[in-house]
């Protein structure tokens, strides 16, 4: 089965970069998000990860959006960002953090490994990633 993810960045651009590289390694992109509503709006529909950025069209909201999928509605939770230290320690729930900028490899390495993380599989992190917990 092929897995669904939800896209949460407000720079159109290199979302439907980020959704080309995903539907180029067989995932299926539910959907894109510039806000905490859009990203909030996808959230019963069957995700099994959401790429989040901390930025977003309508402010820092990224962490919280994290929180919210994660802990209410078990969507494994990866954050994409350029300031990986405004995360702290971490998000309660979410597998980790990718920092920008990323590359094809970069982003479909951290994809399947928060996907086998999320699954309780054995799995090691890509360099640029950086686990929570």
């Amino acid at each position: 089965m092929t897995a669904s993810i939800l896209i949460v960045e407000d720079e159109m651009l290199i979302a439907l970069e980020m959704q080309s590289i995903l539907e180029d390694h067989g995932y299926h992109v539910a959907g894109i998000a510039a806000d905490l509503e859009g990203a909030l709006a996808h959230a019963d529909t069957g995700l099994d990860l959401a790429l989040v950025d901390l930025n977003l069209r309508d402010g820092l909201t990224g962490p919280q959006i994290g929180s919210t999928l994660a802990g209410e509605h078990r969507v494994g939770v990866l954050f994409l960002t350029a300031n990986p230290r405004l995360l702290g320690d971490g998000v309660a729930g979410a597998i980790g953090v990718l920092t920008k900028p990323m590359d094809e490899e970069s982003l479909a390495s951290a994809v399947h490994f928060a996907l086998r993380v999320r699954e309780g599989q054995p799995a090691e992190a890509p360099p640029k990633l950086l686990r929570f917990g």
